[in-house]
């Protein structure tokens, strides 16, 4: 028995380091601070909101899309860059290559760097981060995907959170932990398709903008 008992123990210690290390990272809390712009479509305008937190930046846009096919969005983004603002877009792979009409091409015209996200089985961010370093510091999140679907047609909720800087570098820090796993495309091609282990797809039902 004391044999069996010996093995049973190194086995419960071989299975404990990997369960450890695979343990969940602790959530974060940050303060309230700042306003909270709340938009619920499809009877408040979230694109219309998304562009006024686009205009308003004037350092840093930091983008993550599930799905994005608003021409609004992506020209306004492209007149960011123009003005000087640094503008990245990391996008889910799968979604945006299926996408029809999607705006990667027109991103990638304007200049400002696209990746794709294909580590995860869905890259399902919404997430738009402006000015992360200073006191006009901005997150919009929610469940509004950049497209006119989630603006006209879908029941979506988007928040735009103001004037919390340790929030926005949260949002920051996490843009950049996905980017050091993403890869940068070059053109809509370069977008690699992947098998995913259930059917996560939130299709555009409407036609792009």
């Amino acid at each position: 028995m004391t044999g069996w008992r010996g093995l049973l123990a190194g086995l419960a210690l071989g299975l404990a380091v990997p369960a450890a290390a695979l343990a969940p990272e602790p959530s974060l809390q940050v303060a309230a601070r700042g306003t909270i712009e709340v938009v619920f479509s499809p009877w408040a305008d979230g694109e219309a909101a998304l562009l006024k937190a686009v205009d308003d930046a004037r350092e840093l846009i930091l983008v993550q899309a599930y799905l994005f096919t608003s021409k609004p969005l992506a020209r306004g983004l492209a007149a960011a860059h123009r003005r000087g603002v640094r503008v990245e877009v990391m996008v889910d792979a799968d979604s945006n290559r299926q996408a029809a009409p999607g705006v990667v091409p027109e991103l990638l015209a304007a200049g400002i760097p696209v990746y794709a996200d294909d580590r995860h089985n869905i890259a399902h961010n919404k997430v738009m981060i402006f000015d992360p370093a200073s006191s006009r510091a901005a997150v919009a999140t929610g469940s509004y995907n950049f497209t006119r679907s989630a603006r006209v047609r879908n029941a979506e909720n988007l928040l735009i959170l103001r004037g919390n800087l340790p929030l926005a570098r949260a949002y920051q820090d996490n843009w950049l932990r996905h980017r050091a796993d993403a890869r940068r495309i070059a053109s809509l091609a370069d977008l690699p398709g992947r098998k995913r282990k259930e059917d996560g797809r939130e299709p555009d039902r409407t036609p792009a903008d």
